[in-house]
């Protein structure tokens, strides 16, 4: 898709220059709610026609007159699928039976789908009587059956248990994979698109802030709103020096070792929670506890002093530390990512 436009109500929602799923790719989108996720995805589908600019599937674009030519090459997944008042099997098979294949073929067809996503043995079961992992499946199944070109799933797994999602999504990894889909997966969980997405775009007010693969979005976000948004709580206004011997950030006083080439300058520095190494003592600098709670299988500190920092440690790193302990903490190099170097920034 390229000059991207839809306005709502006098204003505008979404405004993406460039973007391009390639074949056999699964592409993650994420951002905050109203982000404009759902409504590009609506767009792609061809259920919002309200656009402006080029919008292309297989090197065909999109035609008002050719409406129905293009539904058929994709297949979508919503968060709350619809069933049919009929079997989970007639459910599945539906969309070979409205493309004209015959009702035997369409039930085997469909069959296949079943006992690919695990759900073969509830084909006889009414669909409105699933529970809501196994109706995501069934979805899944029946966006599938009729091969599309392109996969459409906005937030498939948001309604789902932990236990539910955590193996749908293993399974949909596995079938994307195996089968080399052509995927895109809107997501507010950045964990569901580090698992399944092999590039990531990062929409926010209707425009791309980021695209590139999840690691390096997750690691090393454009902006501070980026970061916020795939779980780097901890971002600071520094001054950056270059030395003989390396580059220094300077944070409240405080001198940190970073690796890379940086211009001087105001800048903001970032690190991930789950980077940061606290120990009584040792190396790194000394920090005053301000809370310790149990995240997971991990445990949250946050630090009050000299400036407020959060770290997601291991259990057997907390040492039963509590409000007020004294703890070192140490950054690695490796772990500071800079924002913005050589341009002066708020201190807001």
């Amino acid at each position: 898709m390229s000059g991207l436009r839809v306005d709502k109500g006098g204003r505008q929602i979404l405004a993406i220059e460039h973007l391009a799923v390639m074949e056999g790719e699964v592409l993650g989108l994420v951002g905050p709610n109203g982000a404009g996720k759902t409504t590009l995805l609506m767009v792609m589908a061809g259920l919002d026609m309200g656009f402006r600019g080029q919008l292309a599937v297989g090197g065909a674009a999109l035609d008002p007159r050719g409406l129905l030519f293009h539904r058929r090459r994709l297949g979508v997944v919503l968060q709350d699928p619809q069933m049919l008042d009929t079997t989970v099997l007639a459910n599945a098979a539906a969309p070979l039976r409205y493309r004209g294949v015959a009702a035997g073929e369409a039930r085997r067809r469909a069959a296949v789908w079943l006992e690919r996503l695990g759900i073969a043995h509830l084909a006889s079961r009414p669909a409105r009587t699933l529970s809501g992992g196994e109706r995501q499946r069934l979805a899944l199944a029946r966006a599938l059956v009729a091969e599309p070109q392109l996969l459409l799933l906005d937030e498939p797994f948001s309604s789902l248990d932990a236990p539910t999602r955590a193996a749908l999504l293993t399974d949909l990894r596995r079938l994307l994979v195996s089968l080399g889909i052509t995927a895109v997966v809107v997501s507010h969980d950045f964990t569901e698109v580090l698992l399944l997405a092999h590039r990531v775009a990062v929409l926010m007010e209707g425009r791309l802030r980021q695209v590139g693969e999840p690691r390096e979005v997750f690691s090393r976000p454009a902006d501070p709103e980026v970061a916020h948004l795939v779980g780097m709580e901890n971002v600071w206004p520094a001054e950056l020096v270059t030395r003989p011997d390396g580059p220094r950030v300077y944070v409240e006083g405080v001198e940190l070792d970073i690796d890379g080439h940086h211009p001087p300058g105001r800048v903001r520095v970032g690190v991930r929670p789950e980077a940061i190494v606290l120990a009584r003592d040792g190396r790194g600098f000394p920090g005053e506890v301000r809370a310790v709670v149990p995240f997971g299988p991990l445990v949250r500190v946050e630090v009050a002093r000299p400036f407020p920092l959060v770290a997601l440690i291991p259990p057997a790193q907390a040492m039963d530390l509590g409000p007020g302990d004294t703890v070192r903490i140490c950054i690695p190099p490796d772990g500071l990512h800079v924002f913005n170097a050589g341009s002066p920034v708020s201190s807001e």
